[in-house]
């Protein structure tokens, strides 16, 4: 099938405005993990409006909006749900009211990653619109829990589901760069014990604070050395949380814990990074205990899905066919080179591709830097963008793969 280029950036543009408005209704809707029914309802409305061929909600509340009845399965991907607002005071507008001019769109979700979403539905309008279907079968996930647990919905849709595309374009925020892959991650635990007694004679018992001091040095000297890879660059861990129990204020801490979120470049395993913590002079002297957080809250729908803190690294190579095809449909589209490049933070792909190998490649809307920011804002023009590359994919894809074959 012939695409005309052209006439796609024209239906995009002319659907500027029903996304900024499907935007700005998703982002008026609260919704943090495991809250996320009221956005989902709100997507299928427009899904139905659009004349989506299927529409289903799953069990654990991930909605999948399918266009096509080809044997070529593709799917595009966004998280639904989002962090929540931090300190109010910080916001010039409000997060859910938002704001908007003839550029921009603030409020929260709006980058990370709603924006997303509200391009891949009107993607399928436009591939209605031009008569766009062919050998493939389109899946447009709204996903939950992601901001909590990435890739679990994946999991659960994978596992359960049955759902096997041949590749996933993953819509988080890429400034409409084309991104392929990034570093994984794993949220560790490191506990100390100690013996609780009145605090006017600490002397009586063993702090377990105390006992974690040498444990934070001797980490932070641990992330100066982490491996480094040549695409997705170095391994990182920094101690997020940090918690304790004690009788009361005037007693000994019994116990400390600290949270460390460390993130995982190639060449790198959760083994690995778990040995290097045990192995620190500092943890086998205060008998530290190291062990990888497990996930087990239910969705919104009371489905519960235990899975480990774990979250694989991924990297599709460049010369893949899933990458090249959008480098093809960004070519034909802009009339210029894209730059192929890396996400900084994590995304469903840890499942995807890091747990399953389906392979997968990354184009959004809105910033990075966006993400989880107070006046957290997108950008109509990559609405738009984000929107004519999702209509292209699927047929450029088909025609690749049939050349190839």
């Amino acid at each position: 099938m012939n695409v005309d280029f052209q006439k796609v950036l024209q239906k995009a543009e002319e659907y500027r405005g029903d996304m900024s408005k499907f935007l700005r209704d998703m982002i008026a809707i609260p919704s943090e993990s495991c809250d996320e029914r009221r956005v989902v309802e709100r997507i299928k409305e427009e899904m139905q409006k659009i004349n989506f061929d299927k529409i289903d909600i799953d069990k654990m509340g991930n909605i999948i909006g399918t266009i096509g009845h080809g044997k070529h399965v593709i799917a595009m991907d966004a998280h639904i749900d989002t962090v929540g607002i931090g300190d109010r005071d910080l916001w010039q507008y409000d997060p859910y009211k938002g704001y908007e001019d003839k550029d921009i769109i603030i409020g929260r979700g709006g980058s990370d990653q709603k924006g997303g979403m509200a391009s891949m539905v009107y993607a399928a309008k436009i591939i209605k619109d031009l008569n766009l279907e062919d050998e493939y079968t389109l899946l447009i996930t709204g996903t939950v829990q992601e901001e909590d647990c990435d890739g679990l919905c994946w999991q659960y849709m994978i596992n359960e589901g049955k759902i096997q595309p041949e590749f996933v374009v993953i819509t988080e925020p890429t400034s409409c760069n084309i991104y392929r892959g990034h570093r994984g991650r794993m949220e560790i635990k490191v506990v100390t014990h100690g013996l609780s007694c009145h605090g006017s004679a600490p002397e009586r018992g063993e702090n377990a604070i105390y006992k974690m001091a040498p444990i934070l040095e001797d980490l932070k000297e641990l992330n100066k050395n982490l491996h480094i890879d040549g695409f997705l660059g170095k391994g990182t861990l920094t101690v997020s949380e940090i918690f304790f129990t004690s009788p009361s204020r005037c007693a000994v801490a019994d116990s400390c814990t600290i949270s460390i979120d460390r993130r995982l470049t190639n060449g790198e395993t959760y083994e690995d990074a778990l040995e290097q913590i045990r192995n620190l002079p500092s943890v086998k002297d205060m008998k530290a205990e190291v062990s990888m957080y497990d996930y087990e809250k239910p969705s919104y729908k009371g489905v519960v899905y235990p899975t480990a803190a774990y979250f694989p690294t991924w990297v599709i190579e460049e010369d893949h066919p899933a990458c090249q095809t959008l480098v093809e449909g960004y070519k034909g589209l802009f009339n210029e080179e894209p730059l192929v490049d890396k996400w900084t933070f994590s995304t469903n792909g840890v499942s995807i591709m890091g747990r399953y190998d389906i392979p997968c490649i990354g184009f959004g809307p809105g910033h990075e830097a966006e993400a989880h920011s107070p006046n957290e804002r997108t950008f109509k023009s990559e609405l738009v963008k984000a929107a004519a590359m999702y209509a292209v994919i699927p047929s450029l894809y088909i025609n690749r793969i049939v050349k190839e074959n």
